[in-house]
């Protein structure tokens, strides 16, 4: 594997998505191959104790490196080696030939989670499409076509994760609502990615800040209605649903069919907006897994997807492209 020059690629490779933005892989390189692993404090302990979302993460981070390298003419596999005590999920090893896809680069840099209005929700032909490249790893791409009970389970959802203060306190650990914030261009979720205006913003900050003292006296509840209801701005909600037994070896397997179901949804002028409050709640994980037919345990992502009616906010990135380079 020329590793030299697949490391001159991995700025791009980190456009791939994350919960919370957080990042959380890490490459090694090594002299014939790159390790890919995780760093436990790009986790979310409190959101995710599963680590259903970290391992999501981890192989859509692998989809992408082979797209990228791909793309640049490289030969590269992975390796699956999942190692939850040496925090490792494989290798990018050595091909003898090209990974085959149908995205390059361009599909990778120009990818965006939109959380704002969207014009027109996906076409039939689309979640056809997306719902035959998860067939082929044993899943399925489903609609819910309730909004109601949608909407009704979202507020749920807020307001049982707000009632929580280690999701609280995790979530504010990530959310960059300022620009003078120190991460703020790069990790986390930004005030612009959010969607928020400045008082908007600012309204939050405070909320979250007076959190600890204010629990009691219903500030979760506020919180959950200031989120105001996402299904309002348009679009379908589509899940991603996993076959039976998955654990953390094949869930980064499906991480990277989740990332080919993006790309997929992007190539078509689609961008989603993730809602995984849905399925971190077990009682609304439940609820959306019984109006499916499906256990919750197999529910892996939720998002609301549709025609943005603007730009997509570029979200931050720690690792950015060589000086010089219009990648990233």
């Amino acid at each position: 594997m020329d590793v030299a020059a697949f490391r001159a690629l991995e700025p791009l490779c980190w456009r791939a998505p994350s919960a919370h933005n957080t990042q959380p892989w890490r490459l090694d390189y090594r002299a014939r191959e790159v390790r890919v692993g995780w760093d436990p404090a790009d986790a979310l302990p409190a959101a995710d104790p599963s680590g259903r979302d970290l391992w999501l993460s981890l192989g859509a981070f692998v989809e992408t490196c082979l797209v990228v390298a791909a793309d640049a003419g490289l030969r590269v596999r992975f390796v699956p080696d999942h190692c939850a005590e040496e925090r490792r999920v494989g290798w990018l090893r050595a091909s003898a030939s090209r990974y085959r896809s149908p995205f390059g680069a361009a599909e990778v840099r120009g990818r965006r989670t939109h959380r704002g209005r969207f014009s027109a929700g996906p076409p039939a032909g689309l979640v056809a499409a997306v719902d035959a490249v998860a067939r082929e790893a044993g899943g399925a791409v489903r609609v819910v076509p309730d909004a109601d009970l949608l909407a009704r389970l979202l507020r749920l959802a807020d307001r049982r994760l707000y009632a929580d203060p280690a999701v609280v306190a995790e979530l504010r650990s990530w959310l960059r609502l300022t620009p003078g914030h120190p991460a703020y261009h790069a990790d986390g979720l930004t005030d612009r990615c959010l969607g928020l205006s400045r008082a908007e913003a600012t309204g939050l900050r405070a909320a979250l800040a007076g959190y600890p003292g204010l629990r009691r006296l219903g500030i979760p509840r506020l919180l959950a209605a200031a989120a105001g209801n996402p299904l309002a701005l348009g679009g379908a909600v589509l899940v991603l649903v996993g076959p039976a037994g998955t654990d953390g070896t094949t869930r980064v397997g499906l991480g990277r069919v989740l990332m080919r179901v993006w790309l997929t949804l992007h190539a078509a002028g689609v961008a989603a907006h993730p809602l995984s409050q849905l399925i971190d709640v077990p009682a609304t994980g439940d609820a959306l897994g019984a109006t499916l037919g499906v256990p919750a345990d197999r529910l892996l992502h939720v998002a609301r997807v549709g025609a943005p009616a603007g730009t997509p906010v570029r979200s931050a990135r720690r690792v950015g492209p060589p000086a010089g380079s219009a990648a990233g």
